[in-house]
């Protein structure tokens, strides 16, 4: 969601400049620089392609990363970790990353080095429990920056270990709202990194793209819309033009290390600004077909439509929420729990941009999420996008909304998931 052009300029500098503003001023960051030369160094190293490397959200051919959050995991023996960047990797893009279930660190990384980023200090590498073999993960925070990944070392006579994924796995697709835009540390700070994380033992891809419209057409810059551009492996930025030109790799579903159980979209707040000039119909035909392309993609999984949020206004002497395509939404939810289309389900393909009708029924697979009364006026940001606690809010109900409705359990209890999160008062009276 862009509601001004102003806004998204501002955003893109605040990511070349490196620093986060709180409240208008800078937050004192102190990542380690783990930039090393390592030719200095006596290492085991694995490429790219390694078997035991598991690559989290879209990754492309050349092991370049898109789209939010994107990770990648793997275990490892010894108390070594370090990995080289490729060429393509944007310079500077902070990524977070962790062993075992330890709090998050990040380090800004450079295109074409090599960074350290575990070591005999790391806190936890020499313990044995609870997770065994211990284990790395990183994310990429950045969601218009992007990491390639060269080489993975461990210590010399060490070696890596494949990590079998979880059992159950969701996938979000959506727009700045659940990229995280103007959250803290962007992709790791939004609702849907909220929720997956949140969720534990639970994989989790976010599919989204700031100012990116359902529809497919120009919306502030992005040239696509999400129900062209979910088939595909590279996202609507500048780097996916610079380096797919005309030519994007389409996503190669049957390759995925795991099928989403659920599918949370959220939709509809940049087609609906009038700068973009999208209509209804144009709206709900796009929305129809991405979701008829999700159940051609992903025949058993269930499809979450959240209700929009276009932030609030002045109303008297109180706030109100400002709504978008709300009637739209539940028309949609309602045609896909209709007989009209469970008796005979149509897919879509958007990289053919054909429908093809099922042979079979389908049983009812769409449900509708009300985000009315989680936030309030002062969980949005002035760049009208939910602050850190506004994610965390939405994550928390949409996270109950699927324990209620699907029967998933909260197993994670413990680990960090939220960074810099922990506010509290020592002072007894005051």
């Amino acid at each position: 969601m862009i509601f001004k052009t102003l806004s998204y300029l501002l955003g893109l500098f605040s990511l070349a400049s490196g620093t986060i503003l709180q409240n208008g001023q800078e937050r004192i960051t102190n990542y380690p620089d783990t930039k090393i030369d390592v030719s200095s160094y006596d290492f085991q190293t694995f490429d790219a392609n390694a078997t035991e490397l598991s690559y989290k959200g879209r990754w492309d051919s050349k092991k370049v990363s898109w789209w939010s959050a994107p990770g990648l995991v793997f275990g490892f023996t010894g108390d070594t970790v370090a990995i080289t960047f490729g060429e393509l990797t944007t310079n500077t893009t902070l990524i977070g990353y962790r062993i075992g279930g330890m709090d998050w660190t990040f380090t800004n990384v450079t295109a074409g080095a090599t960074h350290f980023l575990v070591s005999p200090e790391t806190p936890g590498v020499n313990e044995t429990y609870p997770v065994s073999p211990l284990t790395f993960e990183l994310r990429v925070t950045n969601w218009a920056y992007g990491v390639q990944i060269d080489k993975v070392h461990v210590a010399a006579g060490e070696s890596l270990v494949k990590i079998p994924p979880y059992n159950r796995t969701i996938e979000f697709i959506g727009d700045s709202l659940s990229a995280g835009m103007y959250t803290s540390y962007e992709g790791l700070s939004g609702f849907a990194y909220g929720v997956g994380a949140g969720l534990g033992d639970t994989e989790y891809f976010v599919t989204a793209y700031p100012g990116i419209c359902v529809s497919d057409q120009e919306c502030w810059g992005n040239l696509r819309g999400q129900v062209h551009q979910w088939f595909y492996a590279s996202d609507t930025s500048w780097r996916g033009t610079t380096i797919w030109g005309e030519e994007p790799e389409p996503w190669d579903f049957e390759k995925q290390e795991t099928t989403p159980d659920i599918v949370i979209i959220n939709l509809g707040t940049n087609d609906n600004n009038e700068a973009n000039n999208v209509t209804t119909s144009t709206y709900v035909d796009a929305y129809t077909k991405l979701i008829q392309g999700v159940h051609g993609k992903y025949p058993k999984a269930q499809v979450i439509v959240m209700q929009l949020w276009m932030g609030f206004y002045a109303y008297g002497n109180s706030y109100q929420q400002n709504l978008g395509y709300e009637q739209e939404l539940q028309d949609i939810v309602s045609y896909f729990n209709s007989d009209e289309y469970l008796s005979t389900p149509t897919i879509y393909d958007g990289t053919t941009n054909t429908t093809t009708a099922l042979d079979a029924p389908s049983e009812p697979f769409v449900h509708y999420f009300s985000t009315k009364g989680i936030m309030q006026h002062n969980d949005i940001g002035p760049q009208y996008h939910p602050t850190d606690v506004g994610a965390i809010k939405v994550a928390s109900h949409l996270t109950q909304f699927i324990k209620l409705t699907f029967g998933w359990d909260m197993v994670a209890t413990g680990p960090e998931i939220f960074h810099e999160t922990l506010y509290w008062n020592d002072q007894q009276s005051y």
